[in-house]
């Protein structure tokens, strides 16, 4: 999900541009870009991705049949502060079912959506509701770490499959949950891949990192100030629904920092970065895939130009038949964070029902023996629910939108 420009004194910004072309001459294939008050390394956009030849598609052949209460759900936001990142995976599922159905006119899946508003006090009830519909055999979902934490066990009593295409703390598969899938890379994959980029093609030497409370900001946190090193200016915490980072930011300013990673989600992430522009800080801002949201910049405003993301999600608006038929749920929006990882996990679970595995035990064993291309990425889990060897990408804000940069941490 995916940004114009605040203007301070010519002076700064000459100083500042000298020091960033010096960053730039050690990031590659980067160049420098300046603009008004900032300047920052250009990491050119991709404008295309490459999709698996043999992909498993939602369709199938058609002759699927199953019973007409069939129901697959999703369970996470659909309001709240970080609603936006929910509303691009059930979309996601949306377009999946949409498409099976349309193929498939002896196996017409339903589809329910629970909202838990991406919190985790509020999300055990949605969920125990979800788990007590018999119909229900398998679900999208959790989008959060924190409601993901909070739920799992519930799900592991019903034995009923979920496969979450954004909740990214590594500690949630060390719950021994046997029906817990993630279908992206975890934090402790992200976290290296973002300190590598923030040191290497960013050529920050100075990183201050901030994170919030969630449980996905705190392992996050903790995943990338270990890979940044002696590049680690300093770190500090702020809370959800926190308004004002002053504090914050003036430790960032006395610290010299040249770059700000902030692990948590757009609802603080985008003030944050509006106020740090606003008291004159002139360098890079880094965030991870809770902030990558076109939210963000509607929200930051001119000060999101000096946005990069990280995100372990494919760029799905690069896959041409994919991005137009996803306008067709969206009401036109183009794919956002996470939409294609909702189709992929949807389609998983789409073909275990084809199939004809329709029970929950069924097609919780479906998921487990899985090993298809879907169109992000190879879906195989190991015995905890993890993937193997996720991908990473980089994006960042140009001319007022997100645009991927490609893999980065390799």
């Amino acid at each position: 999900m995916y940004r114009k420009k605040v203007l301070t004194s010519l002076a700064a910004a000459a100083t500042f541009s000298m020091l960033l072309s010096a960053c730039a001459n050690q990031a590659g294939p980067g160049t420098t870009e300046s603009s008004g008050s900032s300047s920052k390394v250009n990491i050119p956009a991709i404008s295309k991705v490459d999709v698996p030849a043999g992909a498993v598609k939602p369709a199938g052949d058609g002759k699927a049949t199953c019973p007409a209460t069939t129901t697959l759900a999703y369970a996470g936001a659909q309001t709240g502060p970080n609603a936006q990142l929910g509303v691009n995976i059930f979309n996601g599922i949306q377009l999946a079912i949409d498409q099976h159905n349309k193929s498939n006119p002896g196996c017409q899946v339903q589809f329910k959506k629970f909202d838990t508003e991406g919190d985790p006090n509020k999300a055990t009830g949605p969920v125990t509701q979800l788990v007590s519909e018999s119909d229900i055999v398998g679900v999208i979902g959790l989008p959060f770490s924190g409601e993901s934490k909070a739920t799992g066990n519930i799900f592991e009593q019903k034995g009923l499959v979920h496969i979450t295409p954004s909740a990214t703390n590594p500690t949630l598969t060390e719950n021994g949950w046997t029906t817990f899938f993630r279908g992206l890379g975890n934090d402790a994959v992200q976290g290296p891949a973002a300190a590598k980029f923030l040191t290497g093609k960013l050529g920050a030497k100075k990183v201050y990192l901030v994170q919030d409370d969630s449980d996905y900001g705190i392992g996050l946190g903790t995943s990338t100030s270990a890979g940044l090193g002696s590049a680690l200016a300093g770190t500090e915490k702020v809370t959800t629904g926190q308004k004002d980072f002053s504090a914050v930011i003036s430790k960032i300013m006395n610290a010299k920092a040249d770059a700000v990673f902030y692990a948590g989600y757009y609802a603080e992430g985008a003030p944050f970065d509006q106020q740090l522009v606003g008291k004159g800080f002139t360098g890079t801002f880094v965030a991870p895939d809770g902030v990558k949201d076109d939210q963000f910049i509607k929200q930051a405003g001119d000060a999101s130009n000096n946005a990069y993301f990280t995100c372990p999600c494919l760029p799905g608006e690069l896959i041409p038949d994919f991005a137009s038929a996803y306008k067709d749920v969206s009401k036109g929006a183009e794919p956002g964070t996470y939409s294609i990882e909702g189709y992929d996990a949807a389609t998983v679970l789409l073909s275990g029902i084809d199939a004809g595995k329709q029970s929950r035990a069924d097609l919780l064993a479906w998921v487990k023996a899985y090993d298809k291309d879907g169109l992000s990425k190879h879906y195989k889990w190991d015995a905890k629910g993890e993937l193997q060897a996720p991908t990473v990408y980089g994006y960042k804000v140009e001319n007022g939108k997100i645009v991927p940069i490609g893999p980065i941490g390799e």
